[in-house]
Order: C-alpha cells, then structure tokens, then sequence
C-alpha cells in the first residue's frame, strides 16, 4: 500500500430499494431485513464490510427504512430484560450487531438508481477509494471476496469490481464486462462494461455481482452521468467511462470469484439460500438436513 492508494475504510450499501418482488412481504417490512435463517440478510452483509476491515459504513436508505438502523442501534430494554434472565447466548446475539462497525445513514430522496444511490454517499467518503456492498448479493464468509479486491485496489489503485462467470443465456440479467487477462489468474483487466446486455451483443459471458471498490473519482464521473437503461443513473454507465480513458480515475480491474454466493433478491434463490446456510449450521444442520433428505425422498415417490 502506498500514500496514492490509501488503506480503504469505508463501505457504503445502497438499502433503499423498494423490494417489490417479495410484496406483500414487503410492504411495512425493509427487504434488507427479511431473515435469512435467524439473521436479517443486511447484517450478513455489514459483517462482510466489518470482516474486511471497513469499520465505517453508510447506509443509503429511504422512506420505511427505520427498521434497518433500529437494528444496529442498541436496545437497552431487550438487552435489560435478556440480563436480568441470565440469558447469555440470546444478549450476545443481540449485541453484535450494534459493535459490529460504526454506522452511518442517509436518504435517497428520489429513487433515481443505483448510481445515483452511491452519488448520495459523496459528502461522507470525500477523497477517498471506498467500498459498495449490494444487499441482495450474500458472500459466503469462507470466500473472502470484498478482502481480495481491496488488496487488488491498494496494489493497483483505481476500481475493482467483482465478476463472475455465467451462461450466456444469463447474461442478460447483470451488467457484463469486457476484459483482458493479467498476470494475477483471479484478476482481470476490464476495458468495457454494458448494462443487460443481449447474448447476442456481450463482450464476454463475465458478469459484474454486487461488490464495487471504488475510486473517488467515480463520484464526478456519476454527477456528470446522463440517465440510462431505465430512465436511472446506472453505475454501470460511470465506471464504462472510467474503464475507457485511465486518466480519469485510475484502471477498472475484476476479481473473479468462484465461491459461494446467495442471491437474496430473487424469490427462489432466496429460499435456496436459507436451506443451504441452515444445512450448514452446527446446531441446525444435523436434524434439518435428516429432514430435509426424507421430505426430498417423500416427494420423489411416484403418485
């Protein structure tokens, strides 16, 4: 690490969607804080920030949101009443998540896209490379992916964004990168980005996941962005222009990640999510995977 690429410490994580594919659920209750085994999916996420070192965090939420900062504020009675029973394990529980980092929040306003959502975050990152953690995108803890690309920004300095490999006939769901390769297997170069692309038109079958180290640059680039796809400020469209000329902001290099990820945003991978992590669960796992494989079994039988 060198004074041009400072040691990053701030993660920003846009939490001011409106989650409408999980309606009526949705409704009165933040996406971010539907459950995933017994943990609301946001927190999965600030532990991510926290495990890589980024112990300040800012939270761009919006209207209905309070539930989000109610949970990593203390809760003096819940704790009092949890003290008083003796219940250890319960107040431990309850306690991590306020000491996990030191959080901060502020609103959207206008739900103008994601770009827009990391714009908000201008005044609290400053002059600084920063990190952004997209909710809907788990990361498995023992895949240590955010750490990786923050060693990648402090080597190389400029962006680092995370991809992944799918099949062509996926691509249309993600923003897609154009790359090149470098001496680092895991590490690319990115030279081009579109957003939800066609098969047909993908420079690659690399798709770009919710995990973003930036460079302060990026919030010019992002004042200056014209709405795209959508009638929103994309992300995507920003970093492209970073990717096309170095000048601006330092190079555009991908992580490919091969671990363990949980798409939180889509119904179906929801649930997938929660039986894979209850599976894996030292005090779950044993009797729901027992089960788990006699309802597969029961279900199997032909009727």
């Amino acid at each position: 690490m060198s004074e041009a690429n400072p040691r990053i410490s701030k993660a920003v994580i846009p939490a001011a969607g409106l989650g409408t594919r999980f309606l009526p659920a949705t409704k009165a209750t933040p996406k971010e804080m539907l459950p995933v085994v017994d943990k609301p999916a946001i927190q999965y996420v600030v532990e991510e920030a926290a495990s890589a070192g980024l112990d300040d965090v800012l939270m761009i939420t919006g209207r209905n949101k309070r539930p989000l900062e109610d949970h990593f504020d203390r809760n003096y009675e819940l704790e009092s009443a949890l003290q008083k029973k003796g219940d250890a394990h319960r107040l431990a529980k309850v306690q991590e998540s306020s000491d996990l980092a030191t959080m901060h929040y502020v609103r959207q306003g206008d739900p103008r896209g994601l770009g827009h959502a990391v714009l908000c975050a201008a005044p609290h990152v400053g002059d600084e490379p920063f990190a952004v953690l997209l909710g809907d995108d788990l990361i498995d803890p023992r895949d240590p992916l955010l750490k990786r690309m923050v060693e990648v920004q402090e080597e190389n300095g400029g962006s680092v964004i995370a991809l992944m490999e799918v099949a062509p006939e996926q691509i249309h769901l993600y923003g897609c990168a154009a790359v090149e390769a470098t001496d680092d297997g895991d590490v690319v170069k990115i030279t081009g980005m579109v957003e939800k692309p066609d098969a047909a038109d993908a420079p690659s079958n690399y798709a770009i996941i919710g995990r973003y180290v930036l460079a302060p640059q990026i919030f010019d680039v992002l004042s200056r962005t014209e709405p795209g796809r959508g009638g929103e400020i994309q992300l995507t469209d920003a970093l492209q222009q970073l990717a096309a000329d170095e000048k601006v902001g330092g190079p555009v290099h991908g992580v490919v990640f091969k671990g363990r990820r949980y798409d939180t945003g889509d119904r179906g991978d929801y649930l997938r999510a929660i039986v894979r992590l209850a599976c894996e669960r030292e005090d779950l796992g044993p009797e729901f995977r027992t089960w788990l494989r006699s309802y597969v079994a029961e279900e199997m039988q032909p009727q």
